[in-house]
């Protein structure tokens, strides 16, 4: 053979496939780099209530009357949240109605209420409503299951859920208000991301996804991490489809804030499955 030529070699079949399931069986679900401090879900939620706040303190008057969601404008929407805090200390009290009723038409009547109000009122309104729960869920058990819109929970799973909630719709009215889009800190967000990846099986669930599919999950970024899901069931391992992309976007995502399309990922296994997974991470939000 003369200098610089190179024989020509076929790998065996099936040799790509079986160093990658020799890698995934190798390498468990990653660790968050760098780490971030752990907090509870109630400071997350505090958290995401001080930011809302603030950002509604800030806010002139005449933003309050763009239309933001649904039929709401930003003072509707606030009083949407009024009525998911009023929803949620009757879930925390076994409310049997609440913990049926829907998320929309529940707090409904509250978000029509602050229609003609002054601002002022539906701010110190919300806030008020927000520190009654803040007072309720303090001492409170996390692991205690409370049921509200048709969905059972771990109360510290509800909190951080509310905190992914606050977070949302206070980008829905930064974007109608012209501001740049805000991002949880670290630690607010490694929760947020957490809940989204467990609550994946019962987005399946609600979207039809068939499975078992056994899911790989990894969200780039500081918050983000790396979680094996079981999708449908228990699936072969190693994982057939795995996910790759950056944990805010996915968070928005989760919030239905962005499609499929917009992120930025990189994955593998059959594309209908893929598709099907990112369809039911769209189907978490209940806005």
């Amino acid at each position: 053979m003369s200098a610089g030529e190179r024989e020509s070699v076929t790998p065996p079949a099936g040799l790509r496939e079986r160093v990658l399931a020799a890698s995934l069986q190798a390498r468990p679900p990653g660790q968050v780099v760098p780490e971030v401090p752990a907090i509870s879900p109630v400071e997350a939620y505090s958290r995401a209530a001080d930011a809302f706040y603030g950002l509604l303190c800030a806010l002139d008057e005449p933003y309050w009357r763009r239309h933001v969601l649904r039929d709401l404008d930003v003072q509707g929407l606030v009083g949407h949240l009024i009525g998911v805090e009023d929803d949620v200390r009757r879930a925390l009290a076994g409310d049997p109605d609440v913990a049926q009723g829907d998320h929309v038409l529940s707090t409904q009547p509250a978000a029509l209420r602050q229609a003609g109000r002054p601002i002022a009122d539906t701010r110190a309104d919300w806030r008020r409503a927000a520190d009654r729960t803040l007072e309720e869920v303090r001492a409170a058990d996390l692991a205690v299951a409370v049921t509200i819109h048709g969905i059972p929970l771990p109360l510290g799973a509800l909190l951080t859920g509310r905190a992914l909630e606050l977070w949302t719709h206070e980008n829905d009215i930064r974007a109608v208000s012209g501001l740049p889009r805000s991002v949880p800190d670290a630690s607010a967000l490694r929760l947020m991301t957490d809940l989204a990846a467990t609550l994946l099986p019962f987005g399946a669930i609600v979207t039809g996804l068939e499975g078992p599919i056994n899911l790989r999950l990894v969200l780039t970024g500081t918050g983000g991490g790396t979680w094996d899901v079981a999708i449908g069931g228990e699936a072969p391992e190693p994982a057939e489809v795995t996910i790759v992309t950056d944990v805010v976007a996915f968070c928005r995502l989760a919030a239905n804030r962005v499609s499929p399309a917009d992120l930025d990922l990189y994955a593998t296994g059959d594309r209908d499955r893929v598709a099907g997974v990112l369809a039911a991470t769209a189907a978490l939000a209940l806005d």
